[in-house]
């Protein structure tokens, strides 16, 4: 039952101590650490400030890959499947956080958490709060990527049960149709790309020879001057 007063608060279900990762490397409050105290105390639960994990490890969520390393990690130390976490934009310094920034301006992008909540979303229980400059701006951006992140997922999904369809109809292996579809796709974006190097390579001559001064034509003989010449011997 809620509260009348606190709709946020249930009766018979206590309010949780959040313990926040810290983002300099002379504070206390490495993830570690974090999850050492709430597995040893009660009521305790860690926040995951994503800026101040990426700046401690000098950049070290760059993929997907490393968004699901660090749930995994929580997952497998406290158990569980609810997470709370902060997350902005980053300038950081020496495994130091600086101060926060926006998304778009900072190496700790958004996209490959989206890609992982999107991915993993059916067991997870997320919370993600924006420590943003521009705090609603930027709540809406990670929705908007999240949102794409979905539809994306939804597209790939639909792509491949129509590669299996094809691919039955055709009396071939799913597998031999989807490395056929990959060959001819990497064979076209070759393609594409040398393309586009050789039309670069055409306007980086042309640009060169455009840059090149032009040879100054050599004045012509006066008539005068060119009969005093047919008289020297």
């Amino acid at each position: 039952m809620k509260s009348t007063s606190f709709p946020w608060l249930i009766e018979n279900n206590p309010a949780l101590v959040g313990i926040e990762t810290s983002g300099r490397q002379e504070l206390w409050g490495t993830l570690d650490e974090v999850l050492e105290v709430c597995n040893h105390v009660d009521g305790t639960v860690p926040v995951l400030n994503m800026g101040h994990l990426h700046a401690r490890g000098h950049g070290r969520l760059r993929t997907s890959e490393d968004f699901a390393e660090l749930f995994d990690e929580v997952r497998e130390r406290l158990g569980g499947k609810t997470f709370f976490c902060h997350f902005s934009g980053v300038e950081h310094r020496m495994g130091n956080a600086l101060h926060y920034t926006q998304i778009k301006k900072s190496d700790l992008k958004f996209e490959p958490l989206a890609e992982f909540l999107a991915e993993e979303g059916d067991w997870l229980d997320v919370t993600i709060i924006s420590d943003s400059p521009l705090l609603e701006h930027d709540a809406m951006f990670m929705l908007q990527q999240y949102d794409r992140a979905k539809h994306r997922l939804l597209e790939k999904k639909a792509r491949d049960e129509r590669n299996i369809d094809l691919a039955l109809k055709a009396g071939l292996d799913p597998a031999e149709l989807a490395a056929r579809t990959k060959a001819e796709k990497e064979k076209r974006i070759a393609s594409e790309q040398e393309a586009k190097k050789s039309a670069a390579e055409a306007a980086e001559k042309k640009s060169k020879k455009a840059a090149e001064p032009k040879k100054k034509a050599k004045p012509k003989k006066s008539a005068a001057k060119a009969a005093d010449d047919d008289d020297i011997f």
